[in-house]
């Protein structure tokens, strides 16, 4: 496994490079029963943990070829204050992989309320990365950067607005909507209008 830290720098006007990365084994996580390891983040990066954005996970050649093929390695990512979610897995179908670690705004981690936290409390408000051996069948969705989410509602809402407008015009044949070929032209015309008009019909597309 191989964790890399997001900043990039340029030398000489070229394409910009990775800064740090940290390559690491099993050993260098903390194993909890036969089936889970943790690494604590502090380890490697202190509070910067942020800086990490993705991981790059793979299976020996030895590891891979007497790995159970119903089985697979998940990973999953912890924020201070938050549950694990998972980010992806390998297996011996997929045996590496390049995942991504979308850690929340530091507005929506809570803060350690004790200024002088004992050793729990920082154990909890540190970030870690999580592996454990699970059922291929059964391995959870992959966790959404809140970034993510927003960009989806405001999918939502503007396919709707769009929707909406298409029905004042669409025919219908059978199952089928029929709109007029110029229909995203109009429609995106209208939007302007109304966005010139009234400064506050964009917050009705606010996230």
């Amino acid at each position: 496994m191989k964790t890399t830290k997001g900043k990039v720098i340029k030398e000489n006007g070229e394409e910009p490079r990775l800064q740090r990365s940290f390559p690491m084994d099993a050993s260098t996580f903390a194993q909890i029963d036969p089936l889970h390891w943790i690494l604590d983040m502090n380890s490697l990066v202190g509070d910067a943990y942020r800086d990490v954005r993705e991981l790059c996970v793979f299976l020996l050649l030895a590891v891979a070829s007497s790995f159970p093929p119903s089985k697979a390695l998940a990973v999953y990512f912890q924020p201070p204050g938050h549950p694990f979610l998972f980010c992806g897995a390998v297996h011996p179908a997929r045996p590496s992989a390049l995942l991504s670690l979308p850690w929340p705004d530091p507005s929506e981690e809570p803060p350690i309320p004790d200024p002088n936290p004992n050793p729990l409390q920082l154990a909890l408000a540190s970030a870690k990365i999580g592996v454990s051996v699970e059922g291929l069948a059964s391995l959870p969705p992959v966790a959404y950067t809140s970034a993510e989410k927003k960009a989806e509602r405001l999918a939502l809402r503007v396919g709707e607005n769009l929707f909406n407008f298409m029905q004042s015009f669409c025919g219908i044949d059978g199952s089928r909507l029929v709109v007029p070929m110029d229909i995203l032209d109009r429609w995106f015309k209208k939007f302007q209008e109304r966005a010139r008009k009234d400064p506050n019909y964009l917050k009705d597309f606010s996230l």
